[in-house]
């Protein structure tokens, strides 16, 4: 099939749970990675498409280790032909999608002013169109089945802007509102088909090393960082939950798209005046190292970069905001419940029945 190359067997185990067919795209590095090895520990079977093939057999190897069934497809998500063709080889080995996760992306780092029109586009065709295109090629087999999920791996960004990243921010713009109108679509059709979209913090993944950046220093996650496992335990949750339409993840998200709602024109000040530094370390850039836009880092290496990047010392291994959003209606169950005996201990204890009947409050 055109765009498609197989790089290995899918794996035969399959254990008792869940069986659900998942495609990850993005799956060689970062949050695809995470999410790819996630879904294989419940025993899913993934298919992980990526550009780099070295990368995404490591991670096959992982999501089989973990104990799910494991397709590598060496696949551009900016090829709408070649998304289509893995869409069918992954039905063909491993039958009928169950989830399509859109992860894959890539990005430049730079002032407006800096962006070469090659480089947007590029980024743009990968990024945004890349979720197009997984999901048609996703609504192809769902519709006609009246189930399944898609879920796009969003971010924060996707609502609020921050400076040197427009056209990453351009692309999760655009996907938010693809996304927004996919939804009513679904809910017009009266579809059995979900869409839901998981907003991100900022990340302790690979790409801040190989991103193309015109940045004086060294790129970084805006902090507080999480590690990709946080984000991937929100793109199981969303799978599993897609009625709800959006998901934040982290803490500094909520305040991030919150303070959007309540003051963007603060927020505006605020991000001029912070948003340089917060994303740039301390160490110089490195004008030889290598890039992913229009290749595969891994490959040119020899390289596999994993999930992780290179904030492991400050990345959190956990969101206690995204832990509380999952457990809304049992903290609130909870809560009324120690109101109501918190109101019962005070009336037992605050009042008193006098000889002739009348309640009388104790002093």
């Amino acid at each position: 099939m055109k765009g498609v190359r197989r790089t290995g067997r899918a794996g035969r185990h399959r254990r008792a749970g869940r069986t659900d067919v998942v495609v990850v795209t993005g799956a060689s590095a970062g949050v695809g990675r995470a999410t790819a090895r996630a879904f294989g520990a419940r025993g899913a079977a993934v298919a992980l498409l990526a550009r780099g093939r070295g990368a995404l057999e490591r991670a096959a190897e992982e999501v089989r280790e973990a104990g799910g069934r494991a397709l590598p497809l060496v696949v551009d998500v900016a090829d709408a032909e070649a998304v289509e063709a893995a869409a069918a080889a992954v039905e063909e080995e491993l039958g009928p999608i169950d989830v399509w996760v859109n992860a894959a992306f890539t990005t430049v780092f730079a002032p407006v002013a800096e962006v070469r029109p090659e480089e947007l586009r590029r980024a743009t065709e990968v990024t945004y169109f890349g979720f197009v295109h997984g999901t048609q090629a996703a609504l192809r087999r769902m519709v006609p089945r009246d189930r399944g999920t898609i879920v796009q791996v969003g971010s924060a960004l996707a609502q609020r802007s921050v400076p040197l990243q427009s056209v990453y921010c351009g692309a999760k713009h655009a996907i938010q509102g693809f996304t927004a109108a996919l939804r009513c679509e679904l809910l017009h059709d009266r579809s059995g088909v979900r869409v839901t979209m998981v907003q991100m913090p900022g990340l302790n993944t690979p790409q801040f090393g190989w991103v193309l950046s015109r940045l004086p220093r060294h790129p970084r996650p805006v902090a507080p960082v999480y590690q990709p496992e946080v984000a991937a335990e929100g793109v199981l949750h969303a799978a599993d939950h897609p009625r709800r339409r959006e998901y934040w993840v982290g803490g500094s998200t909520v305040a991030t798209l919150l303070a959007q709602k309540a003051a963007p024109a603060l927020l505006d000040r605020y991000l001029a005046r912070t948003g340089y530094d917060s994303q740039q370390t301390d160490a110089p850039a490195d004008p030889s190292r290598l890039v992913n836009l229009w290749q595969p880092v891994d490959d040119a290496a020899g390289a596999d970069h994993g999930a992780h990047g290179l904030f492991d010392d400050e990345a959190h291994p956990r969101s206690l905001q995204f832990w509380l959003s999952r457990h809304r209606l049992p903290l609130a169950l909870g809560a009324a419940a120690a109101a109501v005996l918190a109101g019962s201990a005070g009336e037992r204890t605050g009042t008193r029945r006098s000889p002739q009947g009348r309640t009388t409050r104790r002093r």
